[in-house]
């Protein structure tokens, strides 16, 4: 095969190269949907490219609106933050929330139960 087209294969080692994520990963992410019965090689790569730039510009993002430029660094605190301003990546807010202390949270939690104590 290699010897019909070396193009292709060097094509398809420098794409493979471009990645940075696992590509065995993200099959096994795929695959534990129950609406995913086979992976295409293409699909697969393409969603492992997506993946890692839309990880890409969330991590830029952050760094770019956080507290780390200074000391070269990203936080958390960073990527929470953007998640929350920043209405293209407002979905991750669940997945990324804001960290809180515990007695804040129990203060809060004494709160709702007064509340519902009230009605």
């Amino acid at each position: 095969m290699s010897q019909n087209n070396p193009d292709k294969d060097d094509q398809t080692s420098s794409s493979k190269k471009s990645i940075s994520l696992p590509i065995s990963r993200v099959r096994l992410i795929m695959k534990s949907s129950p609406d995913v019965s086979s992976i295409n090689q293409d699909a697969l790569f393409l969603t492992t490219k997506a993946t890692e730039l839309f990880v890409q510009h969330l991590a830029v993002s952050s760094f770019n609106n956080g507290s780390g430029k200074e000391t070269n660094t990203l936080s958390y605190s960073d990527l929470a933050n953007t998640a929350e301003e920043t209405e293209t990546f407002h979905f991750l807010t669940d997945i990324l929330p804001k960290k809180i202390l515990a007695r804040d949270y129990l203060k809060s939690l004494e709160q709702m139960q007064e509340e519902d104590a009230d009605f």
